[in-house]
C-alpha cells in the first residue's frame, strides 16, 4: 500500500492498525468511506437541500486519507492532478476531501476505495500519471460538448 501516491510508511501503518486488513465488515466501498466520514451528507426536508457537509469523526483513519491528500496536491499524478482540478471548482478544503475520496481515473475509484480494493482483493496498484488524467479530462470535456452541441442541433 506505500506504493500508492501521499501514503507514506506512517499513514500506512495508521490505517491498517484502525482498518485491519479485513475488509469484510464493510458491505462494500461506499460504507468504508462513510464510517471514514469522507462523504457528504444531505440535510434534506420536502426534497429541499437544507445542508451539505461530511459527518465529524474521530476516526484517525479519516484523517489519515485527509493527509494522503494533502500530500499529492503538488505531486505529477493522477491523484493530484484530480486535486488541482477540484481545487479551481471547489476551493481547497472541499478539493481535500474529495481527494481523499477521489475518483481514481484508471479504475473510477477514490484513493479511500482504492485502498478498500487493495486490501480487499489483495492487488496492486498503478498510476497513470497526471499527463493520462488530463487527457481523459479533456476527452471527457470534449465528448460533453459534442453531446451539448448535437442537443442544440449543431454538428
Amino acid at each position: 500500500m506505500v506504493a500508492l501516491k501521499g501514503i507514506s510508511a506512517s499513514l500506512a501503518q495508521t490505517i491498517i492498525s484502525e482498518v485491519g486488513t479485513e475488509m469484510s465488515r464493510f458491505l462494500t466501498e461506499k460504507h468504508f468511506c462513510s464510517w471514514l466520514g469522507l462523504v457528504p451528507h444531505h440535510e434534506i426536508s420536502g426534497g429541499k437541500v437544507l445542508r451539505n457537509h461530511t459527518l465529524k469523526t474521530d476516526n484517525r483513519a479519516g484523517q489519515a486519507f485527509r493527509q494522503a491528500a494533502a500530500c499529492v496536491m503538488r505531486s505529477d499524478s493522477a491523484f493530484g492532478a484530480f486535486y488541482r482540478r477540484k481545487k479551481s471548482q471547489l476551493g481547497p478544503m472541499q478539493a481535500l476531501v474529495a481527494t481523499a475520496h477521489k475518483t481514481c481515473p484508471e479504475r473510477s475509484r477514490r484513493i479511500a476505495r482504492t485502498v478498500y480494493h487493495l486490501l480487499k482483493d489483495k492487488t496492486s496498484y498503478q498510476d497513470s500519471g497526471a499527463d493520462a488524467y488530463e487527457q481523459k479530462a479533456q476527452e471527457r470535456d470534449l465528448a460533453h460538448l459534442r453531446k451539448k452541441a448535437a442537443k442544440l442541433g449543431y454538428t
